[in-house]
């Protein structure tokens, strides 16, 4: 395996890509004995966040310095690494970058810090995504994108559908709405967001990567993925949803229009709809996503980051006791929910924190109480080194099979991901089984 894995442990890490950069050196304290920590952060008006802990906290201060996000901060960061010298304190990182993150010796395990103790402050499914399911803690979890579905109400109403609890019942109910008006359609199939598809996926039961020994093992085309494939290259085939990619021109009017009766989204779509379909505001409602087994209920995440300490932290403790505050105080997470608007990983402090609904789901008083219960459920799923790879692939294959409308090719991309992915794993010099 490669050399730059740090244990086995460590080698339960390995994926995604990076998050977050800048470009000055970790401060090892003033004179006065103050320490001083960098922390490097794209969610919006974090700094005012922070601003609460530096007042509260003269011997620790946290300075700001906002990044980009995305894929060229990645590479500065793993630049940073890579020299020696020249990264933060602490890191934004979004969940599926943390292994690749663990992987290049830019996490630090925080667990001797205690970072572990407060583990049962979230879901399981959470938790599992900055631990890597080992006995390492990699990040804190800040917040997270437990899916759901979203429906119009009032269409629903007009056409007696219930709301599906099913994939089976969902079905009907598309059928039944494109029945009723072939403009129409309850959902679409989107090849242009991997993170979407991954997150139906591991509704169902997948977990594209995992470790064996000294090895990677990848599980891209096993039964959970082609179950999900199958049963969207079987309605896109039949016609009853459309193949319409997300955040189009196109899609983006038919939230407004009415001709996008639903959308299988996350936790933040009210954002997106209000933007997007603001003549529909009040029609819209919120349930849970339908489920393969409704015994077990699950969920899948789409999108939410965490607090990371990078290796190059001289002050590992005290930036393990900022993480912890930011993420599980109930003033912080307040704090983080009306400035930086994003739906804390913290259950409880969540719960505290959001009592009214979204302005654009004013309609619905339930809608917190509705996502705290989906966000339980977010079902385990690991992530791997090459991420980017098998998101890219994803996107070339699925474009085809949308575009073919053919059930069996949405099954063949699931089996060219799995090649393309292990392909360049070994590539890079993984051991993979």
């Amino acid at each position: 395996m490669r050399t730059s894995f740090r244990r086995s442990a460590v080698a339960l890490a390995a994926a995604a890509v990076l998050l977050t950069a800048g470009c000055t050196a970790t401060d090892s304290g003033g004179a006065s004995g103050v320490v001083e920590l960098n922390y490097w952060a794209w969610a919006p008006n974090l700094d005012q966040v922070v601003d609460i802990w530096n007042e509260e906290n003269p011997d620790i201060q946290v300075t700001v310095q906002k990044q980009d996000g995305g894929d060229p901060a990645i590479t500065k960061l793993l630049t940073a690494i890579k020299a020696g010298s020249g990264a933060p304190d602490l890191i934004q990182a979004e969940y599926q970058k943390i292994p690749t993150l663990v992987s290049a010796d830019a996490l630090a395990d925080i667990s001797a810090q205690g970072a572990g103790d407060i583990e049962s402050n979230f879901a399981d499914g959470v938790w599992d995504a900055v631990t890597l399911g080992s006995d390492a803690v990699y990040a804190i979890p800040q917040d997270s994108g437990p899916m759901m579905f979203y429906y119009r109400a009032d269409v629903f109403e007009q056409l007696g559908l219930a709301v599906p609890t099913t994939w089976d019942e969902y079905a009907d109910a598309a059928r039944a709405v494109h029945a009723a008006d072939p403009a129409n359609y309850l959902g679409t199939f989107s090849a242009n967001d991997a993170g979407w598809f991954t997150g139906l996926a591991q509704q169902a039961g997948a977990s594209w990567w995992g470790i064996d020994g000294d090895a990677w093992s990848v599980d891209i085309d096993a039964t959970p993925t082609e179950q999900v494939a199958e049963f969207w290259g079987g309605l896109v085939e039949e016609g009853v949803v459309n193949n319409t990619p997300m955040y189009t021109p196109e899609w983006n009017a038919g939230l407004n229009s009415g001709t996008q009766v639903g959308w299988l989204s996350a936790i933040w779509a009210p954002g997106v709809l209000a933007g997007n379909a603001a003549d529909t505001a009040g029609k819209w409602k919120a349930a849970p996503m339908p489920q393969w087994d409704a015994s077990a209920p699950a969920t899948g995440n789409w999108g939410g980051s965490s607090t990371g300490v990078t290796t190059q932290s001289e002050h590992p403790a005290e930036a393990v006791k900022f993480a912890t505050w930011l993420n599980t105080d109930p003033d912080a997470v307040a704090a983080l929910v009306t400035t930086a608007n994003i739906y804390p990983a913290d259950t409880a402090a969540a719960a505290a924190a959001l009592t009214a609904p979204p302005e654009f789901f004013s309609n619905q008083p339930d809608f917190y109480d509705v996502a705290a219960e989906v966000a339980q459920t977010v079902a385990p799923f690991t992530y791997g080194p090459n991420v980017n790879v098998a998101y890219s692939a994803y996107n070339d294959e699925f474009a085809k099979a949308a575009e073919s409308k053919q059930q069996a090719r949405f099954i063949e991309a699931v089996a060219a991901m799995q090649k393309i992915t292990i392909d360049d794993m070994k590539k890079s010099g993984f051991t993979v089984k």
